[in-house]
């Protein structure tokens, strides 16, 4: 039996034949908690002598800000405030950020298209207020693609920082697991939960995370977050942290980019199929070399990450009774239903879409369904996991490098060479299978119908590597409105584990070329 280590030149591939490719509150702001500020909280903006230009910072609603409501949206926690700085709200402000207002989002993060919250429904803007702005940190991006934001905050658990970028036609981020500390964010699913930044382009988040060093900032706080050795390990097995800028001319020529074909399905629309296929040209005009993978434990990642989140989110919600956490229900003689201690609260405080997964995770960690939902999902995880690191060159810094029988390959996977397929730098596939939806559509949808959306985001959350969406132009009839006023779409990059660097700087070059009409 044909065995070799997991490193070299193995990675599952698969033809693409050129057919498959070829198919073809209007004016309600985002940020409910805008530039008003108390003198206490003005007091605590300290300026950076070292940098001239003041960030306008939005952050989203589930991130606590000193001064601010933290509500996550929701009824139940109607006026909370938090007396800090999330950790990554004070880098930010050391930076010489100025907070501007806390942004909109669906209710606890839970959601596809920010409809979910207890005070609003964000819109998308510019003209496209009867469409959605994504979900769950719509209103950050809101805020940046309206200039009020110069970088927002955002919180990324299956897409949510990246589906709102590819749909509002701005750049959202989401870092390497354990990265950037989640201390003072408030959690929906522990192990899947990553704090984002959304701008207009690439460059003010680059020059934030990398220029400015904030992957570098251990947070003992935060036990999610990566320890000071290790960052510093897999620093030194990545390149393009020398500072922001230093690899960007020459990003792209000579890396290998793979597209999934698991990734180009039934429901993926034909002109986001045709920007993804133009993206790959141009990359290859830029010197990139595009090549088919396979990731086939894709199909399965969608059902594992609505076993695994909400089962975490039940666990992290049940906290909000009114007796400890949580605005208690008073409106009734008694807290108890049917001798059920705090459930008018409960009942009350939480909206449909919460109560629907808090069900569902409590249901899949029941004595009964544990072994056949909870665990068997687990198991998915790792197997797309496993995916990932066998397509991508670079090893994950965080995994023993354990070997693989070419046996366990599929009889239609390619073989590059005697080595096995074709490894790649970085994944390259659309953010969202469409284009802004209308927002009365949305409202009609099953709930099934808009997880669905996630498709492309939740297999990078759950295998915890970073990726980030740019805009991308895709093809218009002029004679159609619609496609005149949706005139982009998502395109998302995945790297490896702690290769943030360069996936940025790959992002800030490719954006220019795919999606000209903004300027770096």
């Amino acid at each position: 039996m044909s065995t070799y280590v997991r490193h070299s030149h193995f990675r599952a591939t698969l033809r693409v034949t050129s057919n498959q490719w070829r198919g073809t509150y209007s004016q309600r702001r985002s940020l409910y908690q805008t530039a008003i500020r108390s003198s206490a909280v003005i007091s605590n903006e300290v300026p950076n002598e070292h940098d001239t230009h003041p960030i306008n910072l939005a952050v989203k609603d589930n991130i606590a800000a000193k001064g601010f409501t933290t509500t996550c949206a929701s009824n139940i926690l109607t006026g909370n405030k938090i007396p800090f700085d999330a950790t990554i709200v004070r880098q930010l402000r050391e930076l010489n950020a100025t907070i501007v207002g806390k942004s909109g989002m669906d209710e606890f993060g839970m959601g596809t298209h920010s409809t979910t919250s207890a005070f609003e429904t964000i819109h998308n803007v510019c003209g496209l207020e009867k469409y959605s702005a994504g979900g769950s940190s719509g209103g950050s991006a809101v805020a940046v693609k309206k200039g009020e934001a110069d970088l927002a905050l955002g919180t990324d658990t299956g897409g949510s920082v990246r589906m709102p970028a590819a749909y509002t036609g701005i750049v959202g981020f989401k870092p390497s697991y354990g990265m950037l500390s989640r201390w003072g964010v408030v959690p929906y699913a522990n192990s899947l939960d990553t704090v984002g930044l959304l701008a207009r382009t690439v460059d003010p988040i680059g020059k934030a995370i990398i220029g400015d060093g904030l992957y570098r900032e251990h947070d003992p706080n935060d036990p999610t977050s990566l320890p000071l050795q290790v960052r510093e390990r897999c620093t030194k097995e990545r390149s393009g942290y020398e500072g922001w800028g230093a690899i960007q001319n020459t990003a792209i020529q000579g890396l290998t980019f793979g597209i999934p074909l698991e990734y180009n399905i039934e429901e993926l629309d034909s002109r986001i199929r045709q920007g993804w296929l133009t993206a790959a040209h141009k990359i290859e005009e830029l010197g990139g070399r595009v090549v088919p993978v396979s990731l086939p434990f894709t199909k399965n990642a969608l059902s594992a990450y609505y076993v695994i989140a909400p089962a975490e989110a039940a666990s992290n919600l049940s906290k909000y009774d009114g007796v400890r956490y949580g605005k208690r229900d008073d409106e009734h003689g008694s807290d108890s239903y049917e001798g059920i201690l705090y459930a008018k609260t409960r009942e009350t405080g939480f909206g449909s879409e919460v109560k629907r997964r808090i069900l569902l995770g409590s249901y899949t960690l029941s004595s009964e369904a544990m072994d056949n939902y909870f665990i068997q999902a687990q198991k998915v995880r790792r197997l797309v996991k496993r995916d990932f690191d066998r397509v991508f060159k670079l090893s994950n810094p965080l995994e023993d490098q354990l070997p693989f029988d070419l046996s366990d390959m599929e009889d239609t996977v390619q073989l590059e060479n005697k080595l096995g397929p074709a490894q790649v730098d970085c994944l390259l596939s659309p953010t969202a299978p469409t284009t802004p939806p209308l927002l009365e559509d949305v409202m009609r949808q099953t709930p099934l119908d808009s997880y669905m959306n996630d498709v492309f985001t939740v297999p990078a959350s759950l295998a915890g590597l970073p990726a980030i969406s740019i805009p991308m132009d895709i093809p218009v009839d002029t004679a159609k409105e619609e496609e005149k006023l949706l005139s982009f779409g998502g395109l998302q990059l995945i790297g490896q584990y702690w290769d943030d660097a360069r996936l940025l700087s790959v992002a800030s070059i490719l954006s220019r070329h795919v999606y000209p009409r903004i300027s770096p």
